[in-house]
């Protein structure tokens, strides 16, 4: 009777607006939760504001008032409206002295501001002066605040305070003092590096609230740098103890389980330092084989924490009885009728199969299952296990299951993970060309303009160049295969670009090669390719280019090829086209008609696809009449990077259009300083008295890194179009980079790999005992119940059987040159799972020469060409040897010389043109005026010109 009277006065205390709220604050709320669309709620949120706003503006509303308009705030802004104009009465509040009053102005600042705010520096004086607060309950509220609030420019004004208060008698505020700490750490570790030992001694406070607030910073350290904490393995193994054998007070149990959030965390930090490592493994085995047989799995939080002890089973060192638990855990997950448990079981079970991969066996049936569940996400896992499982044995089955599913799906985010992992595998482990050309065409028809490019390149070069071997025959029947296809293909309505890509290569290299169609019939085919994709310009350009091969390959064959009137419309449609590569394609395809049989096969020769083209990049075919040129009183080439003082009407379009790259957005990682150079300054430097400005004469020496001066212009080219500058020699700067003079030296840290566990699969294959092999997925079922025929197939096709396995191997002909394909093909070996080792870093402190790039200039497109008529020893390159190493490098600061000469040779030239004179060019001004006239006139295409390759021919 008593509680029922209770209820009863609660219940009219909350009708005339009880809980210490008004009438209003509780209408409020039932009207929002009434509202029937958005736009109601907006309506009823808006007319709030507008109420709330003429009632802050009265300055004598009073203070408990006030914060029940401040809660009303906080209700309108968690529902996406804008409440700022009441930010400055919150912040007010939490200067008041009332506790209440302070912790409500504590909890809607922490909601309306972040720590970029402007108000927060009006917080930080009030949260230094309550953590001194004699209330503990004041410096809990402060120390929650300064978690949400305090960013890396205030961190060091609370810190001092922060630290003293781990050692406060109240362990609620120990607790929070810990919390701020790691949230400090995570927002600046070089503020926080030097306290990281008080986490070690909060690890052994007297309270467990304490204990288990440390374990997340000691966990996110642990993850930085497991070696360092190796000794704490020990602790954490007795603290694991303790909590399993309900050492500590009732109130951290949850659902009857003991402390089930600090198990969960101690079991991360165990994977963490145990992985890879025998010795710190060993003291984990009891604990962890205690809570496998404690378990409960009547639970949710029972279920996570097995989980969780079988992902740091999956991550330590292999061990037989735990993975045996392990394994029976598993099943269990697998074999139960939740679908959470389900997935945790296939998750449980890819983590398990890189340790033994014969666990999988014992549950085929439940994977087909899953595989088959209408549940998506359920399927989505199952299809990750199944792309770890793959071999050579069952590589099929599995991709096909999986195209199947790329294409009864919409998700383009997800169909582009289905379909590079279908890519994947069929690099990996096709079993013949054929098979692996069918899939792509598959992948390549379905989510074409989801794969990345690199992958169509691969399959034109498997189709050029075939099964590598000396049969012709085969290869024929493999491209005369793939004609066909593309050709059935081609009528489909709607084909990805990438796709049509290679079917257009296809066509043209191999469509008229074996006789059975005629080259009208293929032609026309591109035709309706190129007439279809008016706005894609690469499919046209595809087009017109196979066009071109055919009638090449007609010509020389001896057979008349008359031009059809499509494609005579395309090739006058392209002549005047908005795009100069097609006006170059059609220009070229009615210049090759009008060649003869011998010049035809010299231009295009027939299936010359693999054969290797050599390309002087250097143009050192160029180098007798640069040469010539010079000594003739030429001038010599300068740099774009060095014309910088050089002011004339010839280079003001380039030096703006550089200019303009130079102030552009800039997407990619700022680089590393470079380290001080070891030579010395130049004589003629050294010799000028020391001056605040010099004047800078026109630079000429020779930029090895020109690609890093391009992108990351240096002031020195600004200063130098004033032709004056400031002598930094010696001057070490405060910020921005360091000055080629200071004497720092970057230092290189080395990143020490833990040992993978996929190394122990040698001894994994006897680590099953047979009791956890009776223990299958076959025993859930029924007396009565029977396997269908269909799934023992796809089973039997998955995991193959350990009595008799087919032998298949993969084709020996296929081409070990393959660039996708990362491993070499061998015999299905199914206990071991075949890894794909990851390519070294980069090295970002490496200072030698820059690797030529295969990307097409972002500058001047005739920069390289203009390299030609500069002095052959400004480039190594051109002298056909190699750049001098980074100690022969010349003094940067030499440059500032009076005494630099325009063409002089620079300290980085070879040396057996160091000796050469070079002869003092005409005005520099007047040359790159003659250039840029050369450059206007010299390369724009006047009309149509039948006569194209006259001149290559003799």
């Amino acid at each position: 009777m008593e509680q029922l009277r209770t209820i009863g006065r609660e219940l009219a205390m909350g009708s005339q607006g009880g809980w210490g709220q008004s009438k209003e604050f509780l209408d409020l709320v039932k009207s929002i939760g009434e509202a029937r669309s958005k736009a109601e709620e907006d309506r009823i949120i808006s007319r709030e504001l507008e109420h709330l706003k003429r009632r802050l503006a009265d300055p004598d509303v009073p203070r408990r008032k006030m914060k029940e308009l401040l809660l009303r705030l906080v209700y309108a802004e968690m529902l996406g409206h804008d409440a700022s104009f009441g930010h400055i009465h919150a912040v007010k509040m939490t200067h008041d002295e009332s506790l209440p009053l302070k912790r409500t102005g504590y909890l809607a600042v922490a909601l309306f501001i972040d720590e970029r705010h402007d108000l927060v520096i009006l917080v930080v004086n009030t949260i230094q002066k309550d953590l001194r607060s004699d209330n503990y309950l004041v410096v809990c509220a402060a120390l929650t605040a300064a978690s949400r609030l305090i960013g890396e420019e205030a961190i060091p004004a609370v810190l001092p305070q922060v630290v003293d208060l781990l050692a406060h008698p109240k362990e609620a505020v120990r607790k929070k003092a810990v919390m701020a700490l790691h949230r400090f750490y995570q927002r600046s570790p070089s503020s926080v590096s030097h306290l990281v030992s008080n986490f070690r001694k909060r690890l052994c406070d007297n309270d467990p609230g304490v204990m288990g607030a440390t374990l997340c910073p000691l966990y996110d350290l642990i993850l930085e740098d497991p070696n360092a904490y190796k000794d704490l393995v020990v602790s954490f193994v007795n603290i694991l103890k303790q909590v399993a054998e309900r050492r500590l007070p009732t109130s951290y149990d949850y659902h009857q389980m003991p402390a089930p959030f600090i198990q969960i965390k101690l079991l991360k930090i165990l994977a963490v330092l145990g992985s890879g490592d025998k010795s710190a493994s060993g003291h984990m085995y009891t604990v962890l084989g205690d809570i496998f047989r404690k378990g409960d799995t009547a639970s949710n939080i029972g279920n996570a924490i097995l989980y969780e002890c079988i992902c740091c089973v999956s991550c330590i060192f292999p061990n037989s009885k735990m993975l045996d638990a392990a394994a029976e855990t598993t099943s269990k997950f697998l074999k139960s009728d939740s679908h959470n448990l389900k997935y945790m079981g296939i998750d449980a079970l890819g983590r398990l199969i890189k340790i033994n991969a014969d666990i999988a066996e014992q549950h085929q049936l439940a994977v087909i299952d899953c595989l088959e569940d209408p549940d998506d996400t359920l399927k989505r896992k199952t299809f990750e296990l199944l792309y770890k499982m793959t071999k050579s044995t069952n590589v099929e089955v599995i991709v096909d299951r999986m195209i199947e599913y790329m294409i009864s799906i919409t998700d383009h985010h997800y169909k582009a993970e289905i379909a590079s992992r279908c890519v994947e595998l069929a690099e990996q482990f096709a079993p013949s060309n054929q098979w692996f050309i069918q899939t792509m065409n598959k992948v390549f028809e379905h989510a074409g303009d989801l794969v990345n490019i690199r992958v169509a390149h691969n399959l034109m070069r498997l189709i050029a160049e075939g099964f590598g071997e000396e049969d012709e025959g085969a290869d024929s029947q493999l491209r005369s295969s793939a004609v066909n296809s593309y050709l059935r293909i081609l009528g489909e309505p709607k084909l990805p670009s990438s796709f049509l890509q290679i079917i257009c290569w296809v066509l043209g290299e191999y469509g008229t090669a074996d006789g059975k169609h005629p080259a009208s019939y293929i032609i026309g085919k591109l035709c309706d390719v190129a007439e279809a994709h008016p706005t894609d310009d690469t499919v046209r350009g595809y087009a017109v280019s196979a066009i071109l091969k055919i009638f090449a390959f007609e010509i020389a064959v001896g057979r008349k090829s008359d031009m059809l009137p499509e494609f005579q419309s395309l090739v006058d449609e392209l002549s005047s086209s908005h795009s100069t590569d097609l006006q170059q394609r059609a220009y070229e395809v009615q210049a090759l008609l009008g060649l003869d049989k011998q010049a035809v096969e010299s231009v295009m020769p027939i299936d010359a696809s693999c054969e290797d083209i050599e390309v002087d990049r250097n143009l050192s075919f160029l180098n007798s009449y640069v040469q010539q040129a010079l000594e003739n009183g030429a001038t010599p080439y300068i740099p774009g990077s060095e014309r910088s003082g050089v002011v004339s009407v010839g280079n003001y379009r380039a030096q703006d259009q550089h200019e303009t790259s130079a102030h552009a957005l800039r997407f990619e990682a700022y680089e590393l300083p470079k380290p001080s150079l070891p030579t010395a300054t130049s004589q003629s430097s050294v010799s000028r008295p020391t001056t605040d400005l010099v004047p800078v004469p026109e630079p000429s020496h020779y930029r090895e890194d020109h690609h890093q001066t391009r992108s990351q212009p240096s002031g020195n080219a600004v200063s130098g179009e004033f032709g004056a500058k400031l002598r930094l020699d010696g001057v070490q700067k405060k910020w921005g980079r360091e000055s080629y003079a200071s004497s720092s030296t970057p230092s290189s840290s080395a990143s020490s790999q833990q040992a993978a566990n996929g190394g122990s699969n040698s001894d994994g294959g006897g680590l099953v005992t047979s009791q956890a092999r009776e223990s299958s997925y076959g025993s859930k079922t029924q007396p009565g119940t029977e396997v269908s025929a269909e799934k023992q197939r796809l089973a039997a096709s998955l995991f193959g059987s350990s009595a008799a396995k087919p032998n298949r191997k993969g084709h020996a002909g296929r081409k070990a040159t393959k660039e996708s394909s990362s491993t070499e093909k061998a015999a299905p070996q199914p206990a071991k799972e075949q890894v794909t080792p990851a390519a070294p870093p980069p090295d970002l402190l490496d200072l030698g020469e820059e690797p030529v790039s295969s990307s097409a200039p972002s500058a001047d497109p005739f920069s390289q060409l203009d390299g030609l008529l500069g002095p052959a020893s400004a480039s190594p390159a051109l002298a056909g040897t190699s750049a001098p190493s980074a100690s022969n490098t010349p003094d940067l600061m030499s440059i500032f010389s009076d005494d630099v000469q325009t063409g002089a040779t620079s300290a980085s030239t070879e040396p057996a043109q160091k000796g050469a004179t070079t002869k003092k060019g005409h005005s520099l001004q007047d040359a790159l005026q003659k250039d840029a006239t050369a450059r206007q006139v010299g390369v724009t295409p006047t009309g149509n010109n039948p006569n194209l390759f006259k001149d290559l021919l003799g």
